[in-house]
């Protein structure tokens, strides 16, 4: 029997995330006996899991603090090690992935260290940028990174990061994007009833898909709204997620009187995302660093562009490799996020221009057909994660 890898991560479905959906995406495609899962607890677990054929197994991955320094953190570290190493020895496993430097990352360390199981570890811009902010968790990331046999990055920008900021050999890192489903994510005709359905009858529809959080932008689209709403009397921002900052959203949209002209969905299944990409008239990630927490990459901006939206991204972190903004091929723009003057400006350029949104849209469609598609990186990933395996001394040579 082939002896496993074990993918080890807190966020995978039905826990919401781009990088649980990038991981199910891609293990999803890869053979059963060669692959399983270590996922983080979750409510609607048993039902998803009930779902489908992959191999499984629920721990409680997540840590609220991601150092050590405390006793409570330091125990979790220690049973979660514990935990992995059993299922690892249970399973036979060969190899660990671990989803980031922190907390996974450093779970596969400790196994290492009792088993000598060697480990490759997932890095998405964001959480190596953070670690630097704090001496325990650059500390900890830097011993992570080093144990690792490979490290994979997300986006080109995270390899930079990886190279310069944290000194990683060039033939250490693997590059690996994440894709969309472009079958699941297509595009559609406008549909009067379902545009009647989610309250977008006669409207402009701007669409923003992500976590409320600060570097996703969603306050300055807010602005942008307050300040385009009188040229564009119908225009509509709808934002679907949830977190931290909801409630200073709808405070601000009220302070700005744009109340009427933002809705906020939360969380939806996934069939109503797909009906809000394919519905809406431009996508936008208005993302910005803030601090030392940025965008890696952004997925959303592939599915948008999978169902034919045009999209506007902050030009920060590796969201323009997401998009094409040649003029010859446009499929998306980028533009600096940090203020609503800018996007403003463009954001009114596009939306009086419904021809250029058509354009860009169908360019949109093409691109991530050619470039992003699931089936395809799938079996890149699987050729890269094969070339990590250490050799087994029964293997023919």
């Amino acid at each position: 029997m082939t002896a496993p890898t074990l993918l080890l991560s807190d966020i995978f479905p039905p826990k919401t995330g781009g990088s649980g959906r990038w991981f199910w995406e891609i293990y999803r495609r890869l053979p059963r006996a060669e692959y399983l899962v270590a996922a983080g607890e979750h409510p609607g677990a048993a039902a998803f899991d009930a779902s489908h054929d992959l191999r499984v197994t629920r721990l409680p991955l997540e840590m609220r603090n991601r150092g050590v320094r405390s006793w409570s953190s330091l125990t979790h570290y220690l049973r979660t090690a514990r935990a992995v190493r059993r299922l690892a020895r249970a399973e036979g496993v060969r190899m660990i992935h671990a989803a980031r430097p922190l907390s996974e990352g450093l779970v596969a360390r400790m196994v290492r260290m009792r088993t000598g199981t060697p480990y490759c570890c997932y890095t998405h811009g964001e959480d190596i940028n953070i670690a630097t902010t704090s001496r325990e968790l650059a500390w900890l990331t830097r011993r992570v990174l080093r144990g690792a046999t490979a490290i994979i990055a997300n986006s080109g920008f995270t390899r930079d990061l990886l190279l310069k900021q944290w000194n990683v050999p060039p033939e250490k890192v693997r590059l690996l994007h994440p894709g969309v489903d472009c079958d699941y994510f297509h595009p559609a005709d406008p549909d009067p009833e379902v545009r009647k359905r989610l309250e977008w009858a006669g409207r402009q529809v701007i669409l923003t898909v992500g976590r409320l959080q600060r570097r996703k932008g969603h306050d300055v689209m807010i602005e942008v709204v307050a300040r385009l709403r009188h040229r564009f009397p119908n225009l509509l921002y709808a934002i679907i997620g949830d977190g931290e900052e909801r409630a200073r959203l709808v405070e601000l949209a009220g302070r700005l009187g744009v109340s009427e002209c933002v809705r906020f969905l939360g969380e939806v299944k996934d069939t109503e995302l797909l009906h809000c990409y394919q519905q809406c008239d431009l996508f936008a990630l208005p993302n910005r660093a803030v601090g030392k927490d940025v965008e890696g990459f952004g997925m959303v901006l592939l599915e948008a562009q999978a169902c034919g939206r045009p999209v506007l991204a902050g030009a920060s972190g590796g969201t323009a490799e997401t998009m094409v903004c040649d003029t010859s091929r446009e499929t998306g723009v980028l533009v600096a996020c940090d203020r609503a003057n800018e996007p403003a400006a463009v954001l009114a350029e596009l939306l009086a221009d419904p021809e250029r949104l058509v354009r860009m849209g169908r360019a949109g469609r093409e691109w991530v057909e050619g470039k992003f598609n699931w089936p395809a990186l799938a079996i890149e990933a699987r050729q890269t994660f094969e070339a990590l395996l250490p050799r087994n001394p029964r293997d023919p040579k």
